[in-house]
């Protein structure tokens, strides 16, 4: 009997115990759904003044810099440099303090070996200058003898036949008769352009000249004047004298010797040719025969007389055949006259005349080359000069050019300021350039020290792509200094970055900021480039709006959601959000002033999509604090306006 009861005893100990347990457990998950949401912090929708910041770290820069750079070729190491944060003065400006000084010396070394090329240089230009003026001089004197030439010729020619006969055979073989007086215009304009030009060449003048049939001559004169510092040269050319043109198919420059198939029988005639030496040989001969002639008549007279007085025996035998003799004597004469006349006429007037002319057309061949030889030898020596004054002027420009290079190792103060090494922008984390400092290798147009203007400073910042459209220039700002945090500073947008900055873009592809600066009112001593700073620019001003801390909107579905109230099933609440801060957004439809609403907590579990940027006057973009809760605050507690 003691055993049933204690057994009865443990099944209701057993049976209580299960009881309570499950009390235990309905109470637990009563008071589960009875609270609000673990993790959840609430906060009261406020209405009121909102400030609309944007708050950006950056660093302090000067508004204007001067660059010191290296103006010398190449990578030169730099000897000795002026300490930075060396503060340069007037007197240090006026008495030229040597900033840095970069090593010269294979600068040195190269200048002698040009100093030597130029010398060489100098010295083939001279040359070249005065066998330029030789050959000018030497094609005068050629052109001149060949002109000579050609007039003794035709003096010549005239002498023996005539002015009149001479011109008239020139005429009509189409050969000039006056060398010496002619038009030049085209020959001058050719030769103008071959050598005083220089956007035609010679060859094509000489095409010209060619073409055309006519050939000038050249008769510069040449002032020169040589020295290390100037070698100039002056040419002026002379009119040449060519033939004169003709309506004849033998134009002049193209001379045939048609006098070869001539026919000069026509000019054996007194009225024909003109006072020279035929004229006189013909006449010669002529009266030669007319004195025969008349021999001949009268010693026939004579004869013919002694025959009759003969046959009346008046004179003897003797007499006679002497008269006779005389006759035959005079006939012979007569013949020999006859014949010298008639061998003048057929072959001597004929060699004669034509063996002058052809000396005429020759020596007109012969002044024709002349003038080519001399217009081909003249370009010769002017290509040579041009050449050899071209190898000048470029060795003289690179003399200079070392010189100046050599004058720019040496850096001097030329404005006052502070001294800072490198560029203001250097980022010698990404590049392989050295750290300036004496020893280090610079580069052509590396910066070397800046010297920035402290009597306006200002403060770089990124602006993320997200906000860069709030930006405007003109808008106030405040500018805290990260060392002197009690220095409050106000400064003004004054530029805004219109592309994006590429200076990191290697690093994070995806990340597009604005560069933007901000102007720091007034001069502070104190305020060094290079400081950290910290910018929070007023984009608006709200007097009175309803807002909520960004943590309490979550986007879903392309839209803004609120959770309204406390409790275990808080109401989602759809609204219109304005502008935001950091820590508020404007609530402008679905929530009322003092409704509580709750942050998103960390185990929130919310589809969130990202919206697309709109105008923030209308339906502003979800800030990206609302989908990236800050640290949960104490139940009730409010956030700092």
């Amino acid at each position: 009997m003691l055993t049933n009861r204690l057994s009865f005893l443990r099944q209701r100990r057993v049976r209580v115990a299960a009881v309570l347990l499950t009390l235990c457990v309905a109470i637990s998950l009563w008071l589960g759904r009875s609270k609000p949401q673990a993790g959840a912090t609430t906060f009261a929708a406020r209405r009121g003044p909102l400030q609309i910041n944007l708050l950006e770290g950056g660093s302090i820069e000067a508004k204007q810099v001067q660059e010191v750079r290296s103006e010398v070729k190449g990578y030169l190491k730099i000897l000795s440099i002026v300490e930075e944060g060396y503060y340069i003065t007037e007197d240090d400006v006026k008495n030229g303090k040597v900033l840095v000084e970069l090593d010269s010396s294979d600068l040195k070394q190269r200048i002698t070996q040009q100093d030597i090329q130029y010398q060489s240089s100098l010295a083939s230009f001279v040359d070249a200058q005065q066998a330029l003026s030789i050959q000018m001089n030497q094609n005068r004197s050629d052109i001149k003898m060949a002109e000579q030439k050609a007039k003794f010729a035709l003096m010549d020619l005239e002498k023996y036949m005539g002015d009149v006969a001479t011109k008239e055979i020139l005429a009509r073989l189409g050969l000039p008769y006056d060398i010496l007086t002619n038009d030049t215009t085209a020959v001058e304009g050719a030769l103008s352009d071959a050598f005083t030009n220089p956007n035609v060449g010679a060859s094509d003048a000489l095409s010209e000249v060619s073409a055309n049939g006519i050939v000038g001559s050249l008769a510069p004169t040449l002032p020169t004047s040589v020295s290390d510092s100037n070698v100039w040269v002056n040419v002026t050319q002379s009119s040449p004298k060519l033939p004169p043109n003709s309506s004849s198919t033998n134009s002049p420059g193209k001379l045939r010797l048609d006098s070869l198939t001539f026919d000069f029988s026509e000019y054996v005639d007194e009225a024909r040719l003109g006072d020279g030496a035929a004229k006189q040989n013909l006449r010669k001969l002529i009266d030669d025969l007319f004195v025969a002639e008349t021999d001949l008549n009268v010693a026939n007279t004579k004869r013919d007389g002694t025959r009759r007085l003969y046959e009346k025996k008046f004179v003897t035998k003797t007499e006679l055949e002497n008269d006779e003799i005389t006759v035959r004597k005079n006939e012979l004469r007569k013949k020999t006259a006859e014949t010298a006349l008639e061998l003048f006429k057929k072959y001597e007037f004929a060699k004669a005349a034509e063996e002058a002319l052809s000396k005429y057309e020759e020596a007109l061949q012969s002044l024709e080359r002349t003038r080519k030889e001399a217009v081909s030898k003249l370009a010769q020596a002017r290509a040579r000069f041009n050449s050899a004054k071209g190898q000048f002027s470029i060795q003289k420009t690179q003399s200079k050019e070392m010189d100046e290079q050599l004058e720019k190792c040496t850096i001097r103060a030329q404005k006052t300021g502070l001294v800072i090494y490198g560029g203001g922008n250097n980022q010698r984390y990404y590049n392989s350039e050295d750290q300036i400092r004496e020893g280090a290798s610079v580069r052509e147009r590396q910066p070397i020290i800046t010297i920035p203007d402290m009597s306006q400073m200002a403060v770089k910042v990124k602006i993320p792509e997200a906000h860069i459209k709030k930006i405007k220039r003109g808008m106030k700002a405040r500018i805290q200094v990260e060392a002197f945090p009690d220095e409050q500073l106000v400064g003004e947008v004054t530029k805004v970055g219109v592309v994006p900055d590429s200076q990191d873009r290697w690093l994070n592809p995806d990340l597009k900021v604005y560069l933007t600066t901000v102007t720091i009112e007034g001069m502070h001593e104190w305020m060094k480039p290079g400081m950290n700073a910290k910018v929070d620019i007023q984009i608006k001003q709200f007097d009175d709006v309803v807002h909520v801390p960004v943590q309490a909107v979550v986007a879903s579905e392309k839209k803004h959601y609120c959770y309204v109230g406390r409790g275990a099933k808080p109401e989602k609440r759809e609204v219109q959000i304005g502008d935001f801060n950091d820590e508020f957004i404007v609530i402008k439809n679905g929530i009322s002033e003092g409704e509580i609403v709750q942050l998103r907590s960390l185990d929130m579990p919310l589809d969130v999509e990202e919206e697309s940027d709109e105008d923030s006057s209308e339906e502003p973009s979800k800030p990206a604090a609302a989908t990236a809760p800050a640290a949960a605050k104490p139940n009730g507690a409010s956030p700092k306006p």
